[in-house]
C-alpha cells in the first residue's frame, strides 16, 4: 500500500483589502474635518452664569483690553474685519462667529466688530464668556 502525502498548504490571511479600506476611511476623515483657527492671543473672558458651551464656532475674533482685534493669529484693523469674515465664511458656510472680548475691552469696540460681522452676512454671532464654575 502506498500512502498519499498531502502537502500542507500555508494559509495566509490577505490583509490588503482591509488596509485599503482603512486608508480610504482615514483620507475621508481628514478631508471632512473642520479645523478651528485660533485667534492667536489669550483673552481674559468675563464670567456669566448663563454661559453655554458652543461646539460649532469656527470663526473666532478676539478683542484685547487695549482695543486690538485679532483673527487667525494676526492683528487686523476694524475695517478689515468684514473682508476677513467674508473670506472665512466662504470657506465654511456652516460655521458661526464667536467674538472673544477681554473683560477690560470697550463695549463700543465689541459693537463695531459685531456690526462688521453682520455686514459680512453672518447672522450667527456669539460672545464668549467663562462659566463661573470654571468650564
Amino acid at each position: 500500500m502506498r500512502r498519499r502525502h498531502r502537502k500542507e498548504e500555508d494559509t495566509e490571511i490577505n490583509i490588503t483589502p482591509m488596509l485599503d479600506i482603512v486608508f480610504i476611511m482615514l483620507i475621508f476623515f481628514i478631508v471632512t474635518t473642520s479645523f478651528v483657527k485660533e485667534t492667536g492671543i489669550d483673552v481674559s473672558r468675563p464670567s456669566a452664569s448663563t454661559a453655554k458651551q458652543k461646539t460649532k464656532g469656527n470663526i473666532l475674533i478676539a478683542i484685547k483690553d487695549n482695543g486690538e482685534i485679532w483673527m487667525q493669529k494676526r492683528r487686523i484693523d476694524l475695517r478689515a474685519v468684514r473682508a476677513n469674515v467674508e473670506r472665512a465664511h466662504a470657506e465654511n458656510p456652516e460655521g458661526s462667529v464667536v467674538i472673544i472680548a477681554d473683560r477690560g475691552s470697550k463695549t463700543g469696540t465689541l459693537v463695531e466688530v459685531m456690526d462688521q460681522v453682520k455686514l459680512a452676512g453672518v447672522e450667527a454671532i456669539s460672545i464668549a464668556a467663562q462659566n463661573p464654575e470654571g468650564s
